[in-house]
Protein backbone atom coordinates (compact mmCIF):
# COMPACT_ATOMS: atom_id res chain seq x y z
CA UNK A 1 0.00 0.00 0.00
CA UNK A 2 1.49 3.49 -1.23
CA UNK A 3 0.15 5.93 1.41
CA UNK A 4 2.59 8.66 -0.37
CA UNK A 5 0.48 7.80 -3.83
CA UNK A 6 -2.57 7.85 -0.98
CA UNK A 7 -2.42 10.61 -0.10
CA UNK A 8 -1.85 12.60 -3.14
CA UNK A 9 -5.88 11.63 -3.86
CA UNK A 10 -6.94 13.81 -0.51
CA UNK A 11 -6.45 17.44 -2.04
CA UNK A 12 -7.18 19.18 1.99
CA UNK A 13 -4.07 16.97 2.89
CA UNK A 14 -1.88 19.28 0.96
CA UNK A 15 -2.45 22.10 3.38
CA UNK A 16 -0.85 23.87 6.65
CA UNK A 17 -2.73 25.01 9.51
CA UNK A 18 -0.80 28.09 10.42
CA UNK A 19 2.91 27.13 9.36
CA UNK A 20 2.90 23.71 10.40
CA UNK A 21 1.60 21.14 7.78
CA UNK A 22 -1.78 19.39 8.23
CA UNK A 23 -1.97 16.21 10.76
CA UNK A 24 -5.24 15.18 10.15
CA UNK A 25 -5.60 12.43 13.43
CA UNK A 26 -9.48 12.74 13.47
CA UNK A 27 -11.30 10.21 11.02
CA UNK A 28 -13.56 8.94 13.44
CA UNK A 29 -15.53 12.02 13.31
CA UNK A 30 -15.24 12.16 9.83
CA UNK A 31 -13.14 11.14 7.06
CA UNK A 32 -11.81 13.35 4.12
CA UNK A 33 -12.30 12.95 0.83
CA UNK A 34 -10.51 11.96 -2.25
CA UNK A 35 -10.79 13.33 -5.32
CA UNK A 36 -13.35 10.86 -6.97
CA UNK A 37 -16.11 11.53 -4.75
CA UNK A 38 -15.33 14.98 -4.70
CA UNK A 39 -15.97 14.76 -8.43
CA UNK A 40 -18.32 12.81 -8.48
CA UNK A 41 -20.92 14.71 -6.63
CA UNK A 42 -19.76 17.46 -8.60
CA UNK A 43 -20.91 15.81 -11.79
CA UNK A 44 -24.46 14.85 -10.85
CA UNK A 45 -24.96 18.64 -10.10
CA UNK A 46 -23.24 19.85 -12.82
CA UNK A 47 -24.61 17.38 -15.48
CA UNK A 48 -27.10 15.51 -13.93
CA UNK A 49 -28.90 17.37 -11.55
CA UNK A 50 -32.86 16.39 -11.36
CA UNK A 51 -35.44 15.21 -9.22
CA UNK A 52 -35.81 11.38 -9.10
CA UNK A 53 -38.30 8.97 -9.40
CA UNK A 54 -40.97 11.31 -10.49
CA UNK A 55 -40.21 12.73 -13.51
CA UNK A 56 -40.53 11.17 -17.57
CA UNK A 57 -37.76 13.75 -18.90
CA UNK A 58 -34.17 12.32 -19.71
CA UNK A 59 -32.56 14.43 -16.86
CA UNK A 60 -34.37 12.81 -13.96
CA UNK A 61 -34.15 9.36 -15.52
CA UNK A 62 -30.69 9.77 -15.73
CA UNK A 63 -30.56 10.94 -12.13
CA UNK A 64 -32.95 8.39 -11.06
CA UNK A 65 -30.68 5.64 -12.98
CA UNK A 66 -27.54 7.55 -10.93
CA UNK A 67 -29.30 6.68 -7.49
CA UNK A 68 -30.24 3.04 -8.21
CA UNK A 69 -27.09 2.56 -9.49
CA UNK A 70 -25.24 3.66 -5.97
CA UNK A 71 -28.03 1.57 -4.08
CA UNK A 72 -26.67 -1.08 -5.86
CA UNK A 73 -23.01 -0.65 -5.57
CA UNK A 74 -24.08 -0.18 -2.05
CA UNK A 75 -25.77 -3.49 -1.51
CA UNK A 76 -22.53 -5.27 -3.59
CA UNK A 77 -20.18 -3.44 -0.75
CA UNK A 78 -22.17 -4.96 2.25
CA UNK A 79 -22.47 -8.23 0.09
CA UNK A 80 -26.88 -8.19 0.10
CA UNK A 81 -28.73 -10.25 -1.52
CA UNK A 82 -31.23 -6.85 -3.08
CA UNK A 83 -30.68 -3.89 -3.27
CA UNK A 84 -34.05 -2.93 -1.98
CA UNK A 85 -32.51 -3.88 1.14
CA UNK A 86 -30.51 -0.56 1.27
CA UNK A 87 -32.11 2.46 2.73
CA UNK A 88 -30.38 5.82 1.90
CA UNK A 89 -31.04 7.89 4.96
CA UNK A 90 -28.53 10.97 6.13
CA UNK A 91 -26.47 8.82 8.24
CA UNK A 92 -26.01 6.18 11.11
CA UNK A 93 -28.16 8.35 14.06
CA UNK A 94 -31.23 8.88 11.31
CA UNK A 95 -31.17 5.01 10.80
CA UNK A 96 -31.45 4.16 14.31
CA UNK A 97 -34.29 6.53 15.06
CA UNK A 98 -35.99 5.31 12.15
CA UNK A 99 -35.59 2.08 13.25
CA UNK A 100 -36.47 2.72 17.13
CA UNK A 101 -39.62 4.82 15.68
CA UNK A 102 -40.65 2.13 13.22
CA UNK A 103 -40.48 -0.87 15.61
CA UNK A 104 -42.37 1.36 18.34
CA UNK A 105 -45.01 1.18 15.76
CA UNK A 106 -46.32 -2.26 16.31
CA UNK A 107 -43.53 -4.35 16.76
CA UNK A 108 -42.58 -2.84 19.97
CA UNK A 109 -44.85 -2.80 23.12
CA UNK A 110 -45.05 -1.20 27.10
CA UNK A 111 -42.94 -3.56 29.16
CA UNK A 112 -40.97 -5.13 26.25
CA UNK A 113 -37.23 -4.62 26.88
CA UNK A 114 -34.27 -3.00 24.66
CA UNK A 115 -30.43 -4.29 25.19
CA UNK A 116 -27.69 -2.14 24.36
CA UNK A 117 -24.34 -1.23 26.28
CA UNK A 118 -22.55 1.42 28.06
CA UNK A 119 -19.60 1.82 25.33
CA UNK A 120 -22.73 2.91 22.74
CA UNK A 121 -22.56 6.34 20.92
CA UNK A 122 -25.02 8.31 21.87
CA UNK A 123 -27.26 7.86 18.73
CA UNK A 124 -27.63 4.07 19.90
CA UNK A 125 -28.55 5.10 23.09
CA UNK A 126 -30.67 8.52 22.67
CA UNK A 127 -33.39 6.89 20.27
CA UNK A 128 -34.39 4.14 22.67
CA UNK A 129 -34.61 6.83 25.62
CA UNK A 130 -36.65 8.61 23.88
CA UNK A 131 -38.73 5.26 23.06
CA UNK A 132 -38.75 4.42 26.78
CA UNK A 133 -40.16 7.76 27.79
CA UNK A 134 -42.84 7.79 25.24
CA UNK A 135 -43.84 3.74 24.95
CA UNK A 136 -42.97 2.54 28.34
CA UNK A 137 -40.23 0.33 26.80
CA UNK A 138 -37.42 -0.71 29.36
CA UNK A 139 -33.88 -0.16 28.63
CA UNK A 140 -30.75 -2.19 30.23
CA UNK A 141 -27.18 -1.77 29.51
CA UNK A 142 -24.34 -4.42 29.25
CA UNK A 143 -21.29 -3.52 31.07
CA UNK A 144 -17.56 -3.87 29.83
CA UNK A 145 -14.45 -4.93 31.91
CA UNK A 146 -11.30 -3.27 32.70
CA UNK A 147 -10.06 -4.01 29.43
CA UNK A 148 -13.16 -2.06 27.23
CA UNK A 149 -14.48 -5.46 25.94
CA UNK A 150 -18.31 -6.38 26.82
CA UNK A 151 -18.83 -8.73 29.58
CA UNK A 152 -19.94 -11.74 28.72
CA UNK A 153 -21.46 -12.56 32.33
CA UNK A 154 -23.09 -9.42 32.24
CA UNK A 155 -24.57 -10.16 28.71
CA UNK A 156 -25.41 -13.53 29.53
CA UNK A 157 -27.34 -12.27 32.81
CA UNK A 158 -29.09 -8.88 31.05
CA UNK A 159 -30.10 -11.82 27.96
CA UNK A 160 -32.23 -13.78 30.38
CA UNK A 161 -34.99 -10.94 30.78
CA UNK A 162 -35.86 -11.90 27.00
CA UNK A 163 -35.17 -8.39 25.67
CA UNK A 164 -36.71 -7.76 22.05
CA UNK A 165 -34.32 -5.88 20.72
CA UNK A 166 -30.78 -6.18 20.89
CA UNK A 167 -28.67 -3.04 19.68
CA UNK A 168 -24.61 -2.31 20.00
CA UNK A 169 -21.86 -1.07 18.19
CA UNK A 170 -19.41 -3.29 16.24
CA UNK A 171 -16.36 -0.90 16.91
CA UNK A 172 -16.59 1.56 19.97
CA UNK A 173 -15.83 5.03 18.69
CA UNK A 174 -13.70 5.48 22.01
CA UNK A 175 -12.42 2.61 22.62
CA UNK A 176 -11.49 0.78 19.29
CA UNK A 177 -13.39 -2.30 21.32
CA UNK A 178 -14.27 -4.95 17.95
CA UNK A 179 -17.55 -6.57 19.41
CA UNK A 180 -17.80 -10.51 18.11
CA UNK A 181 -21.35 -9.56 16.55
CA UNK A 182 -21.79 -12.99 15.16
CA UNK A 183 -21.62 -14.55 18.53
CA UNK A 184 -23.98 -11.71 20.06
CA UNK A 185 -26.12 -12.00 17.61
CA UNK A 186 -26.55 -15.49 17.81
CA UNK A 187 -27.48 -15.54 21.45
CA UNK A 188 -29.75 -12.66 21.01
CA UNK A 189 -31.82 -14.76 18.47
CA UNK A 190 -31.44 -17.75 21.01
CA UNK A 191 -33.57 -15.60 23.22
CA UNK A 192 -36.25 -14.24 20.69
CA UNK A 193 -34.27 -10.76 19.78
CA UNK A 194 -33.91 -8.50 17.17
CA UNK A 195 -29.83 -7.23 16.49
CA UNK A 196 -29.84 -3.90 15.64
CA UNK A 197 -25.52 -3.17 14.83
CA UNK A 198 -24.47 0.37 14.53
CA UNK A 199 -21.61 0.10 12.10
CA UNK A 200 -20.39 3.56 11.48
CA UNK A 201 -16.77 2.60 12.90
CA UNK A 202 -16.49 -0.75 11.12
CA UNK A 203 -17.31 -0.11 7.61
CA UNK A 204 -14.55 2.35 6.93
CA UNK A 205 -12.12 -0.22 8.16
CA UNK A 206 -13.04 -3.70 7.44
CA UNK A 207 -15.16 -5.87 5.37
CA UNK A 208 -18.80 -5.91 6.70
CA UNK A 209 -20.93 -9.26 5.08
CA UNK A 210 -24.68 -8.56 5.98
CA UNK A 211 -25.09 -12.40 4.67
CA UNK A 212 -23.07 -13.69 7.24
CA UNK A 213 -22.50 -11.45 10.17
CA UNK A 214 -26.04 -11.99 12.05
CA UNK A 215 -27.60 -8.61 12.54
CA UNK A 216 -31.38 -8.08 11.15
CA UNK A 217 -30.34 -4.68 10.79
CA UNK A 218 -27.24 -2.59 10.54
CA UNK A 219 -26.84 1.23 9.89
CA UNK A 220 -23.78 2.93 8.91
CA UNK A 221 -23.02 6.34 7.82
CA UNK A 222 -21.05 7.64 4.31
CA UNK A 223 -18.73 10.32 5.82
CA UNK A 224 -16.73 8.28 8.17
CA UNK A 225 -15.95 6.12 4.75
CA UNK A 226 -14.26 8.67 2.25
CA UNK A 227 -17.86 9.68 1.27
CA UNK A 228 -20.11 12.89 1.60
CA UNK A 229 -21.57 14.04 5.20
CA UNK A 230 -25.52 13.88 4.75
CA UNK A 231 -25.41 10.10 3.84
CA UNK A 232 -26.17 7.29 5.42
CA UNK A 233 -27.12 3.54 4.94
CA UNK A 234 -29.96 1.70 6.48
CA UNK A 235 -29.50 -2.16 5.29
CA UNK A 236 -32.13 -4.62 6.91
CA UNK A 237 -33.71 -8.23 6.10
CA UNK A 238 -36.20 -7.66 3.45
CA UNK A 239 -39.07 -9.95 5.34
CA UNK A 240 -38.14 -7.67 8.51
CA UNK A 241 -38.46 -4.35 6.43
CA UNK A 242 -41.43 -5.17 4.72
CA UNK A 243 -43.65 -5.81 7.96
CA UNK A 244 -41.42 -2.48 9.77
CA UNK A 245 -43.89 0.52 9.57
CA UNK A 246 -42.84 3.62 7.95
CA UNK A 247 -41.12 6.42 10.62
CA UNK A 248 -41.05 9.16 8.22
CA UNK A 249 -44.46 10.10 5.97
CA UNK A 250 -44.46 12.60 3.29
CA UNK A 251 -43.49 12.67 -0.60
CA UNK A 252 -41.82 9.59 -2.33
CA UNK A 253 -42.97 7.26 0.39
CA UNK A 254 -46.23 6.98 -0.95
CA UNK A 255 -48.18 4.71 -3.24
CA UNK A 256 -51.82 6.40 -2.92
CA UNK A 257 -52.74 9.60 -0.82
CA UNK A 258 -56.57 9.97 -0.27
CA UNK A 259 -58.36 12.28 2.61
CA UNK A 260 -59.76 9.38 4.24
CA UNK A 261 -56.83 6.74 3.55
CA UNK A 262 -53.27 6.33 2.74
CA UNK A 263 -51.09 3.19 1.29
CA UNK A 264 -47.18 2.97 1.26
CA UNK A 265 -44.29 2.38 -1.63
CA UNK A 266 -42.46 -0.88 -1.79
CA UNK A 267 -39.28 -1.54 0.27
CA UNK A 268 -36.73 1.04 0.20
CA UNK A 269 -38.99 4.12 -0.73
CA UNK A 270 -41.04 3.31 2.29
CA UNK A 271 -38.60 4.90 4.63
CA UNK A 272 -37.17 7.58 1.89
CA UNK A 273 -39.62 10.23 2.78
CA UNK A 274 -38.70 13.47 0.82
CA UNK A 275 -36.54 14.47 -2.19
CA UNK A 276 -33.20 12.09 -1.23
CA UNK A 277 -29.58 13.19 -1.31
CA UNK A 278 -28.99 11.77 -4.88
CA UNK A 279 -25.58 13.38 -5.19
CA UNK A 280 -24.60 12.16 -1.76
CA UNK A 281 -25.44 8.68 -2.91
CA UNK A 282 -23.46 8.84 -6.20
CA UNK A 283 -20.64 10.00 -3.81
CA UNK A 284 -21.00 7.41 -1.51
CA UNK A 285 -20.61 4.87 -4.25
CA UNK A 286 -17.52 6.56 -5.79
CA UNK A 287 -16.36 6.26 -2.09
CA UNK A 288 -16.78 2.66 -2.11
CA UNK A 289 -15.31 2.08 -5.29
CA UNK A 290 -11.92 3.87 -3.89
CA UNK A 291 -12.15 1.58 -0.64
CA UNK A 292 -11.88 -1.88 -1.96
CA UNK A 293 -9.88 -0.15 -4.85
CA UNK A 294 -6.92 0.01 -1.80
CA UNK A 295 -8.07 -3.46 -0.47
CA UNK A 296 -9.13 -4.45 2.94
CA UNK A 297 -5.83 -6.59 3.47
CA UNK A 298 -3.19 -3.81 3.07
CA UNK A 299 -5.84 -0.94 4.39
CA UNK A 300 -6.19 -3.31 7.38
CA UNK A 301 -2.47 -4.18 7.81
CA UNK A 302 -1.77 -0.48 7.55
CA UNK A 303 -4.10 0.71 10.01
CA UNK A 304 -2.63 -1.86 12.90
CA UNK A 305 1.06 -0.42 11.80
CA UNK A 306 -0.22 2.85 12.73
CA UNK A 307 -2.13 1.72 15.75
CA UNK A 308 1.09 -0.34 16.75
CA UNK A 309 3.45 2.34 16.44
CA UNK A 310 1.17 5.17 19.07
CA UNK A 311 0.82 1.60 21.40
CA UNK A 312 4.70 1.36 21.04
CA UNK A 313 5.95 4.91 21.27
CA UNK A 314 3.31 6.61 23.29
CA UNK A 315 3.94 4.69 26.33
CA UNK A 316 8.09 4.64 25.82
CA UNK A 317 8.27 8.42 25.47
CA UNK A 318 5.52 9.58 27.36
CA UNK A 319 5.58 7.12 30.30
CA UNK A 320 3.67 6.55 33.66
CA UNK A 321 1.80 10.20 32.00
CA UNK A 322 -0.16 8.44 29.58
CA UNK A 323 -3.14 6.18 29.84
CA UNK A 324 -4.66 4.66 27.02
CA UNK A 325 -8.32 3.16 27.18
CA UNK A 326 -9.25 0.44 25.80
CA UNK A 327 -7.83 -2.72 24.38
CA UNK A 328 -4.57 -2.71 25.03
CA UNK A 329 -3.32 -4.69 22.08
CA UNK A 330 -4.20 -3.41 18.11
CA UNK A 331 -5.46 -6.94 17.59
CA UNK A 332 -8.33 -6.68 19.27
CA UNK A 333 -9.17 -2.62 18.39
CA UNK A 334 -9.90 -0.78 15.08
CA UNK A 335 -8.08 2.29 14.51
CA UNK A 336 -9.06 4.53 17.27
CA UNK A 337 -7.11 5.28 20.58
CA UNK A 338 -8.30 7.08 23.20
CA UNK A 339 -6.16 8.58 26.10
CA UNK A 340 -5.02 10.44 29.04
CA UNK A 341 -2.53 12.85 29.69
CA UNK A 342 -2.05 13.34 33.43
CA UNK A 343 -2.94 17.16 34.74
CA UNK A 344 -3.95 18.13 31.70
CA UNK A 345 -7.14 18.54 30.46
CA UNK A 346 -8.56 16.64 27.15
CA UNK A 347 -9.20 20.24 25.61
CA UNK A 348 -6.16 21.54 26.36
CA UNK A 349 -4.19 18.54 24.98
CA UNK A 350 -6.27 19.24 21.57
CA UNK A 351 -5.39 22.90 21.91
CA UNK A 352 -2.00 22.81 21.91
CA UNK A 353 -2.00 19.88 19.55
CA UNK A 354 -3.97 22.33 17.00
CA UNK A 355 -1.26 24.74 17.38
CA UNK A 356 1.19 22.14 15.70
CA UNK A 357 -1.22 21.30 12.87
CA UNK A 358 -2.42 17.85 14.72
CA UNK A 359 -5.79 17.33 14.10
CA UNK A 360 -7.39 15.24 17.19
CA UNK A 361 -10.65 15.08 19.42
CA UNK A 362 -10.99 16.03 22.57
CA UNK A 363 -14.78 15.40 24.65
CA UNK A 364 -17.18 12.70 25.65
CA UNK A 365 -17.37 11.59 21.75
CA UNK A 366 -21.33 11.51 22.64
CA UNK A 367 -20.29 8.18 24.44
CA UNK A 368 -21.07 9.96 27.89
CA UNK A 369 -22.52 7.07 29.61
CA UNK A 370 -18.79 5.24 28.61
CA UNK A 371 -17.17 7.98 29.88
CA UNK A 372 -19.08 8.01 33.68
CA UNK A 373 -18.20 4.28 33.49
CA UNK A 374 -14.47 4.80 33.09
CA UNK A 375 -14.61 7.87 35.60
CA UNK A 376 -13.05 10.35 33.66
CA UNK A 377 -14.76 13.58 32.41
CA UNK A 378 -13.40 13.53 29.10
CA UNK A 379 -11.04 11.78 26.39
CA UNK A 380 -8.21 12.84 24.00
CA UNK A 381 -8.91 10.61 21.01
CA UNK A 382 -6.42 10.08 17.71
CA UNK A 383 -8.18 7.97 14.97
CA UNK A 384 -5.99 7.49 12.05
CA UNK A 385 -6.80 5.95 8.62
CA UNK A 386 -5.09 5.08 5.30
CA UNK A 387 -4.14 8.16 4.55
CA UNK A 388 -2.01 8.53 7.45
CA UNK A 389 1.59 7.84 8.13
CA UNK A 390 4.01 6.59 10.87
CA UNK A 391 5.72 9.98 10.97
CA UNK A 392 2.48 11.59 11.32
CA UNK A 393 2.12 9.31 14.50
CA UNK A 394 5.61 10.33 15.29
CA UNK A 395 4.23 14.00 15.84
CA UNK A 396 1.70 13.29 17.43
CA UNK A 397 3.67 11.53 20.44
CA UNK A 398 6.84 14.09 20.21
CA UNK A 399 4.06 16.91 20.52
CA UNK A 400 2.19 15.51 23.84
CA UNK A 401 5.53 15.20 25.08
CA UNK A 402 5.81 18.80 24.48
CA UNK A 403 2.44 19.39 25.85
CA UNK A 404 3.10 17.43 29.10
CA UNK A 405 6.56 19.49 29.82
CA UNK A 406 4.17 22.96 28.90
CA UNK A 407 1.91 21.85 31.96
CA UNK A 408 4.48 20.85 33.95
CA UNK A 409 6.99 23.15 33.63
CA UNK A 410 10.01 20.80 33.22
CA UNK A 411 11.62 19.00 30.85
CA UNK A 412 10.91 15.42 32.51
CA UNK A 413 9.22 13.92 29.40
CA UNK A 414 11.62 12.73 26.24
CA UNK A 415 10.52 14.27 23.25
CA UNK A 416 10.77 12.56 19.77
CA UNK A 417 12.34 14.42 16.96
CA UNK A 418 9.30 16.22 14.74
Amino acid sequence: MDVSKIREDFPILARSIGDRPLVYLDSAATSQKPTSVIRAEERFYASQNANVHRGVYALSVEATDAYEAARARVARFLKAKDPSQVVFLRGTTEAINVVATSLSRGLLKKGDRVLTTVMEHHSNIVPWQLLRDAAGIELDFVDIDEHGALRADDLERKLARRPKVVTFTHVSNVLGTVNPVREIAERAHDVGALVVLDAAQSVPHRPVDVSTLGADLLAFSGHKMLGPMGIGVLWGRSDLLEKMPPALGGGEMIREVHQDRVSFADVPAKFEAGTPNVAGAVGLAAAVDYLESVGWDDLRAHDHRLLDRFLQRGPERLGPALTVFGPPESKDRDSVVSFRLEGVHPHDVASLLDAEGICVRAGHHCAQPLMERLGVPALTRASPYLYNTEDEVDRLVAALGRVIETFRGSRTVPTAAS
